[in-house]
């Protein structure tokens, strides 16, 4: 019965001291984001409106879209549409072969890992680097993110000593973490002035305006884009929000929900191209609109990035980032990657308690928990329904319709109290693996009410 992800949660524990720290680490941010939403009594207003605002805006993507393509070529930007994960790739490479860029620098972008494009850009011998100091780690130990807002919370501060060390000419031993940010700026201060291109992601698109807005913590989107000429933006369509207003809605839940800070200390808002210089915005679907025809998945698309799912996932917290198999992980990732291609990540389902405490701490009420059950509804209908289970499934249901065989099981079930464990927990029990069976009541439930033992609410009056 063990999934890809149980296989691989099981190596993630085995080393007890990084889970233990992966865990609190994660918890703590967590915490964080608990006081912080205390701190604004409106709080659920704003996550009701954010997710009125999201429904309404992936309802109507078109008009959105368009508006927002007209202002931006007013500002002077020139706006691609991409399709898919293809169509985004040659726009890129196309720009920057025809500008003949040969060194590209980029800030953070989950669309980008989703498109796979560092590797392809590389292919074409274009150096691309990137700035976010936790993509940069994980660029130089050829990783990728295991977080989506944190993306190298899986490296401990000494991993990365040793590896600037090595790549930056570090000091020996230093692990000290304001020594380490230091050598990394200095790193990319020369990066950044002689690169002769640069990208960033967005966190939201205003329609209204043509703005990217893009937030940050480091500051490093605004580096990259300082000095190139050439500059390119992308982002999912569903980025999109109708105006200033609804934008200063998602700011106030983006931070406060993902890292427990008020605000990222960088909000950059991008509209026009440098003098002398180039502005390109793509637009990117690559199976988003597809989403809007599974009325039940919706609400997927209400997704902001934040992670805070991933923070307050037990699952995730105790399994790590690489544990799933597609490039998003938590709960967050489990959905993304059904509605992108059920038959091939169908096996995170299983990395779910179904607690719901995902639902409950996403900003624009994303239905996390609840879409994740719907999914494993769908498990048989496309034939990836576990055989164990399924029989499992058969056995309960035929004992629960049969009250003479159940009654019987329950007065029987109290001789498991006494069994050795040999026979209880044994390799025909995966259940069993990391758990202990609870103890049998001496009677059951049934057997008291019968017996007049269970006194009714109504009859202590």
């Amino acid at each position: 019965m063990s999934t890809l992800h149980s296989k691989a949660a099981e190596k993630f524990l085995r080393n007890g001291d990084m889970a233990a720290w992966h865990n609190e680490t994660l918890w703590m941010v967590r915490a964080k984001r608990d006081k912080m939403s205390k701190e604004v009594p409106e709080w659920e207003d704003l996550r009701e409106k954010a997710c009125q605002l999201k429904l309404y805006s992936n309802s109507h993507l078109e008009e959105l879209l368009i508006e927002f393509e007209k202002n931006a070529t007013a500002n002077g930007a020139i706006v691609h549409w991409a399709k898919d994960a293809e169509e985004y790739r040659q726009i890129i490479y196309g720009l920057l072969k025809e500008h003949q860029v040969t060194r590209f620098v980029k800030s953070k972008s989950m669309l980008s890992e989703e498109c796979e494009l560092d590797p392809f850009l590389l292919s074409k011998g274009i150096d691309v680097v990137e700035t976010d100091l936790g993509e940069r780690i994980l660029q130089l130990m050829h990783l990728p993110p295991s977080h989506i807002v944190m993306p190298a919370i899986h490296i401990k501060r000494e991993q990365v000593g040793l590896l600037f060390e090595e790549k930056m000419n570090a000091e020996k031993g230093n692990y000290d973490p304001t020594y380490l940010t230091h050598v990394a700026r200095k790193n990319l201060r020369n990066i950044f002035l002689h690169a002769e291109a640069a990208m960033t992601g967005a966190n939201f698109a205003v329609a209204s305006t043509g703005d990217i807005v893009v937030c940050t913590n480091e500051g490093n989107a605004d580096m990259g884009t300082s000095c190139p000429k050439l500059n390119i933006a992308a982002f999912g369509l569903e980025k999109i929000v109708p105006d200033m207003k609804a934008l200063g809605v998602f700011t106030r839940l983006l931070a406060r929900s993902g890292t427990g800070q008020p605000i990222t200390t960088y909000t950059s808002h991008y509209r026009t191209p440098r003098e002398g210089g180039e502005y390109h915005i793509i637009i990117v679907d690559n199976g988003r609109s597809r989403i809007l025809s599974h009325p039940d998945h919706i609400r997927t698309l209400n997704c902001i990035r934040c992670g805070a799912c991933m923070n307050t996932c037990p699952v995730y917290r105790h399994s790590g980032g690489y544990s799933y198999t597609y490039f998003i992980p938590g709960p967050i990732g489990i959905n993304l990657g059904m509605a992108h291609d059920p038959s091939k990540y169908y096996d995170n389902l299983s990395a779910c308690s179904l607690c719901l405490s995902c639902s409950n701490v996403c900003p624009a009420k994303v239905d996390l928990g609840e879409q994740i059950y719907r999914w494993r509804q769908t498990l048989k209908d496309i034939g990836k329904a576990n055989t164990e289970k399924q029989f499992m499934s058969a056995g309960m249901k035929f004992l629960m319709e049969r009250p003479v065989l159940f009654n019987a099981a329950l007065w029987a079930a109290p001789m498991v109290n006494v069994m050795p464990d040999a026979i209880k927990y044994n390799r025909l029990n995966e259940w069993g693996k990391g758990r202990e069976l609870p103890k049998f009541a001496g009677e059951s439930f049934n057997s008291m009410w019968k017996k007049g033992k269970v006194q009714r609410k109504e009859d202590k009056k």
